[in-house]
Parts: structure tokens; sequence; C-alpha cells
């Protein structure tokens, strides 16, 4: 299974995990698992072959925020918690829509779409400048012409 945790095999510590394979969230007993060279694998209660564990593995992990023990510092956010909000530039321009964040190694980065798509990267103070939850909106340093 692929993990977007960090490390990989953090998702291991969270219980039960909700999966979604198209048909809506299903609720799923993680009963072992380990990290395998890049990648994570795991049992879980009632998949007992592979051709059920292929079948799971198409499909979305979460876990709910509650789950979560970590707290955030400052200038720290989940992704969920930055994907739709409005970005705009430091003077006002409108960029678009964050629609997902990805790594490369080297930083986050953000698909902003709007009038195009933009990939501007996650760098706090560098290029995020204000990141306004209550208001749905970030404000980055960034040439629109980008």
């Amino acid at each position: 299974m692929f993990s977007d945790t960090d490390p990989r095999e953090g998702i291991l510590k969270y219980r039960p995990w909700y999966i979604d394979r198209g048909k809506g969230w299903e609720t799923w007993k993680l009963e072992q698992g380990r990290r395998q060279g890049n990648n994570v694998v795991a049992k879980l209660a009632g998949c007992d072959d592979r051709d059920a564990a292929a079948e799971l593995l198409r499909g979305v992990i979460a876990v709910r925020r509650d789950q979560l023990a970590n707290q955030l510092q400052e200038g720290e956010y989940y992704w969920a918690d930055l994907e739709g909000l409005e970005v705009e530039t430091t003077d006002g321009t409108p960029l678009g829509r964050i629609e997902r964040l990805f790594e490369t190694g080297a930083n986050d980065v953000m698909v902003v779409k709007g009038e195009r798509e933009r990939l501007i990267p996650y760098l706090w103070d560098q290029v995020v400048r204000e990141v306004d939850l209550e208001n749905h909106r970030m404000v980055v340093d960034w040439d629109p012409e980008f």
C-alpha cells in the first residue's frame, strides 16, 4: 500500500482505517503491518487472500481528524485544510484554488487552478505569506505570469 504519512509507516499507528473503493467509506481493522522497502504492507481483518487485498489497493485510506495525535506548530497545516483555499498574490491578484498538493522531495508543491494551472512551491515565508483558514484564502508572493 502507499501511505502519505511521514514516515510512511506512520499510517500503522492509526486505527481504524477508513477505505473508499468508490462505493463509500468502509471501516477496516488493522491487524498488523510493517515497512517493506519504500512501501508499507498491512494485514486487515477480513482480508484473507490476494484477490481481496488487490481490491483494497485501488482504494483511498483515511483516518478521522480526531485520530491525529500531533499538535501542529505555527505555519503547519494538514493538506486537507489547504485544499480548496483561494490563492491570491500579495497585491491581491487572484490565482485560483488549491486543487491538491504533492511532494517533490525538496518541498511540497500546490496545484493551483484558475484561468490556468500553476504549480506553486509551499515554502513558508519565502512564497506562502498568509494562510487564513477562516476566510478560505492564502496569500503568496508569486508572479502571476508564472
